[in-house]
């Protein structure tokens, strides 16, 4: 082993990824052996490492080494949900069709993972074919047969079955991608409870299609519009409008589950952002039925729903602002929120009643809601600006908010220069949250403020600023305004 061989086993073991680089670049072997024998690339997989995976993939690293446990690294990723990873592997050329020594491929303990990410990232890369072709029908169907049998029985109870533990699982609400599952853990094995997911997306692959009925089942079996069961029966959905999925889901809007009715509005809003007029005729059926719905709806939540449907629509209902009105002193602040969003349209000046009903609202109790009705004031310079700033300041000035962040973003993004505005971005610097952090530099450059500097390296004490975004750019614009050119020598 080389010099540089030895450093960059040190360098991914410590995750010095401005190291891996350089050592890569300097001709160090990507496939170099650690402390424990094992190749680096293991290494960075167990770490979750993803940039130093995808450093030394880039370099030639073998994405079918195997691990300590003589299976491909694959599988370490797998195992972990990481799906980022997982599709860095794949797309390298490690094989998720592998049948490895217990008759299982990397494919199939994903499936039993749970994990819908993690099984879309293994299903499709740009240099594999695609799964419907390259999978034999014999092993479609035991995809599918894993997933319909985890999913029927249940993530939990299964894995009890399998682990022979009695005692009590370790449960908790973890992101998947865009969305959120429970992950648990039971007898030294986790899993993911999105089978639900996986098997609306093998089936749709695999061309062995749910009833439309099936596909609500599964979402309101989770009836959180975050959940990967969900969201995933609302994209299937979508997609099958031409076999009746539009006819079902406004009939739901008549069932008395509240969870049917929420489900039936965000499919009726996914469309209305996701499908042009070409695709989808019925916007305009749809926002008259959600403001007829919006008279009746008792529950607070979906009216909520109904009611931000509505206000987030291309085009104005004609009874949009009527309804925020009738909604702006709602007892229940889910559906304050969305009534403020009601009471105004990016194209049009506010009406003198929608600017009354938002003047009461920066009062209200709710933070979001005295937020959202100062943000829109402002925008439609309305009422005194210091009182509607204070607000804003206000919100900024309290750690315990749950807008806190919001509120700094927009007082980072003001044109308010007070001496006050200034102290609470320098403030939130000292905040245990990095992107609150980066909000405060932001404003702090776009304030051409002498401590910008110093505020973006406050804000990575915390970690590594990602790029793009257009935050952690303002820190170049702002040394192209304020320090001086550098001189090339003469």
């Amino acid at each position: 082993m080389t010099d540089e061989d030895a450093r960059l086993a040190g360098a991914v073991r410590a995750g010095d990824l401005a190291e891996v680089h350089g050592l890569l670049w300097a001709g160090a072997d990507p496939d170099t052996v650690g402390e424990d024998g094992l190749p680096v690339l293991c290494t960075a997989v167990a770490a979750l490492d993803e940039e130093t995976v995808r450093a030394l993939l880039g370099a030639g690293s073998r994405p079918d080494t195997a691990g300590a446990q003589g299976l491909p690294v694959l599988c370490t990723a797998v195992a972990a949900f990481a799906h980022r990873i997982t599709e860095a592997l794949v797309e390298a050329g490690a094989d998720p069709d592998r049948v490895l020594p217990d008759g299982t491929t990397p494919l199939l303990r994903a499936v039993e993972g749970g994990s819908p990410a993690t099984v879309t990232a293994l299903l499709w890369s740009r240099d594999l074919q695609e799964p419907e072709l390259r999978l034999a029908q014999p092993e479609r169907e035991r995809l599918l047969a894993a997933a319909r049998h985890w999913y029927g029985t249940g993530a939990e109870a299964e894995l009890r079955r399998r682990t022979g533990d009695g005692g009590p699982a370790k449960t908790a609400t973890v992101g998947d991608e865009w969305c959120e599952v429970e992950e648990i853990t039971l007898g030294g094995r986790t899993v993911r409870a999105g089978h639900g997911a996986v098997l609306t997306t093998l089936e749709s692959v695999f061309a062995a299609p749910a009833p439309l009925t099936e596909l609500v089942a599964r979402a309101v079996r989770h009836p959180d519009p975050r959940h990967v069961d969900w969201a995933a029966s609302r994209a299937e959905l979508g997609a099958r409008l031409d076999e009746g999925a539009r006819e079902l889901v406004t009939a739901l809007h008549r069932r008395p589950s509240a969870a049917h009715r929420r489900f039936a509005v965000d499919c009726l809003a996914s469309w209305q952002f996701g499908l042009n007029r070409a695709a989808y005729p019925h916007h305009a059926e749809d926002r008259d039925l959600l403001a007829a719905w919006a008279e009746t709806e008792t529950d607070p939540e979906a009216l909520g729903e109904v009611l931000w449907a509505l206000a987030e629509s291309e085009e104005a209902h004609p009874r949009l602002e009527a309804l925020g009105l009738r909604y702006a002193d709602h007892p229940d602040p889910r559906v304050r929120r969305r009534a403020t969003d009601c009471l105004w349209w990016h194209d049009r000046p506010l009406t003198a009643g929608a600017t009354a009903a938002l003047r009461a609202l920066t009062r209200d109790p709710d933070d979001e809601v005295r937020l959202d009705a100062a943000r829109i004031l402002l925008g439609g310079e309305v009422g005194p600006p210091d009182e509607l700033r204070a607000v804003v300041r206000d919100l900024v000035r309290d750690p315990h908010s749950p807008v806190r962040g919001a509120a700094a973003e927009a007082l980072a993004e003001s044109d308010d220069r007070t001496a006050d505005a200034t102290a609470l971005l320098l403030a939130v610097l000292d905040s245990d949250d990095r992107i609150v952090r980066l909000i405060g530099a932001y404003g702090l450059a776009l304030r051409d403020h002498p401590y910008t500097p110093q505020a973006y390296a406050r804000v990575e004490e915390l970690g590594r600023i990602y790029r793009p975004d257009h935050r952690a750019n303002a820190l170049e614009d702002w040394r192209r305004r304020n320090e001086p050119p550098v001189q090339a020598p003469v």
